[in-house]
């Protein structure tokens, strides 16, 4: 099974290779999308299907980068996005394309055989997402995403963002599998559940008992079967947090966290409506998190889900607590108040806070992107005649505060300027932290002993796996004594693979240092430390 594993693994990649010179979601490409119905009405036999349940779909035909596609299957999707646009009359409504609809293994360059197309809703600057999914790419599995110039029987309908979709391909790529529970975290608005079901909060992964009727409204499975997973997961959540490292992939969903939390991602699972992400059950039993959906971080959306759950202000975003549900001991945010509560991923998670901080926000690196985004879209947002917002707002929201049908958006740098001030000045991340030195490795038959040397802390952990998309497991590092400089050494010994990954933490009495610092998107291996 292993050894189909990894030659599953290798074949993803080799069919990456092939397809990159044809790259669906090159951020610097527009991709030219272009819809085509036999239906002179496909708007209102669309707009019929977003009401049924079962999201029947249009057929139509597809043409993306002058290449055609037969018989795709075309809905509107989206909640606010669709509605909230749908109200005031704009016929820019975001769209679900399904390329092998009705020809079996129809799939677009590089495998992909969906389209998801948003509309910016929102987001004035029409930035969030592609920069929002790019900073996240590089901690944990996220979604690729660029722009798309679309078109319905020849008629321009502007500017959207394409996004990938997270399914099996998706998961293929990430975990080299993709056979396992996948979950939509969101929920379905006013759903009424059974009076016998205890209240929960929307997708939060509290646990509501052994009936899967209480979890039907807020989570959706996108494979055929997992409630029984995933009210296995919610229990081990609530009444065993010591085993969680078991059951979730822990330094992923430690990073999905930091990241909703720095860049004010609150339509997230930290936000008022909980949601916005997918979990996906490895082969080995394991749950990954996924985030989804990014149009409105960066403040576009301000409610926190707190007790009082009133808009934040300005300055309330700017400095949000990197602590909030935790502090306030929020038990309908379990993800956060138990992993937290645990001294060592308390000290990583602030680690990978300060890690995005430092490559991304401090000194303004993704202003820089920021703007080359926006040049490359410009002249495409002029031409865009039924754009949600205005020339002028998509401008300045990088900027400042725009408004947004009656709704203020604040500015990207407006946001993350004194963000990155407040958060880069808390105790815990301007504080030194421990000191990360020398690495030795000496081979023992079947076994392989990591030394390293650290200083200024109480505790050496080692986290370690043996096949790429798979969680690391930790174990503790024994301290073997002083060298001259007055550093402490400390060891761990593991199976003499020669796949084996791993990295360091060096946990302080306040904080800690992971090396890499990426980790586990980075990672060393026995044959290059």
């Amino acid at each position: 099974m292993k050894r189909l594993r990894w030659l599953l693994w290798v074949y993803v990649l080799s069919c990456t290779a092939i397809y990159a010179q044809n790259d669906l979601y090159d951020p610097d490409h527009i991709t030219e999308i272009k819809i085509f119905f036999a239906e002179e009405n496909w708007a209102d036999i669309l707009e019929e299907y977003k009401e049924d349940p079962q999201e029947p779909r249009l057929t139509a035909d597809l043409e993306v980068d002058g290449t055609r596609y037969r018989a795709v299957g075309v809905r509107y999707k989206g909640n606010s996005s669709f509605n909230a646009v749908h109200r005031k009359g704009h016929h820019k409504l975001p769209f679900n394309i399904k390329i092998d609809h009705l020809i079996d293994d129809q799939v677009l360059p590089g495998g992909y055989d969906k389209l998801k197309l948003s509309n910016g809703f929102r987001d004035p600057s029409f930035l969030r997402e592609i920069i929002g999914y790019e900073i996240a790419r590089e901690y944990m599995p996220a979604s690729r995403a660029n722009f798309a110039r679309v078109y319905v029987n020849e008629e321009y309908l502007g500017i959207y963002t394409s996004v990938e979709s997270v399914d099996k391909q998706f998961l293929e790529r990430r975990f080299g599998e993709g056979d396992g529970v996948l979950v939509k975290c969101d929920p379905i608005w006013n759903y009424e559940h059974p009076a016998t079901c205890p209240e929960g909060d929307k997708a939060s992964l509290q646990y509501l008992g052994a009936d899967s009727a209480c979890y039907e409204g807020l989570y959706e499975l996108k494979s055929d079967t997992g409630w029984g997973e995933l009210i296995r997961f919610t229990k081990i959540l609530k009444e065993s947090p010591e085993e969680l490292d078991q059951y979730l992939d822990v330094d992923q969903t430690l990073w999905l966290l930091a990241f909703s939390n720095v860049i004010v991602n609150l339509d997230s699972y930290l936000g008022a409506f909980c949601h916005n992400y997918y979990l996906y059950q490895d082969e080995e039993g394991v749950f990954h998190p996924i985030i989804w959906d990014l149009n409105l971080a960066f403040g576009g959306f301000r409610l926190s889900g707190l007790e009082s759950n009133s808009n934040l202000s300005d300055a309330d975003m700017q400095e949000m607590s990197m602590f909030m549900h935790y502090k306030q001991q929020n038990n309908k945010r379990p993800l956060v108040t138990q992993l937290l509560a645990n001294d060592l991923y308390r000290k990583m998670y602030v680690a990978h806070c300060k890690t995005i901080l430092e490559e991304h926000f401090l000194h303004g690196q993704y202003l820089e992107r920021a703007r080359e985004l926006q040049a490359l879209v410009k002249e495409a947002i002029w031409q865009d005649s039924s754009k949600l917002y205005s020339d002028s707002a998509f401008i300045h929201n990088l900027e400042r505060t725009e408004d947004a049908d009656g709704t203020p958006i604040i500015g990207l740098a407006e946001l993350m300027g004194k963000r990155a001030e407040y958060l880069g000045a808390h105790k815990l991340i301007s504080d030194p932290s421990p000191e990360i030195g020398d690495l030795s490795i000496t081979t023992k038959g079947d076994s392989v002993l990591i030394g390293v040397a650290l200083s200024d802390a109480e505790a050496g952990w080692l986290f370690y796996r043996d096949m790429e998309g798979r969680r690391f497991r930790k174990i503790p590092m024994e301290a073997t004594g002083e060298t001259d400089n007055g550093q402490q050494m400390y060891r761990a010994s593991l199976p003499n693979a020669a796949d084996l990954q791993y990295f360091l933490v060096a946990e302080g009495p306040i904080n800690a240092r992971v090396h890499p610092a990426r980790a586990g998107r980075e990672y060393l291996t026995l044959g290059a430390q």
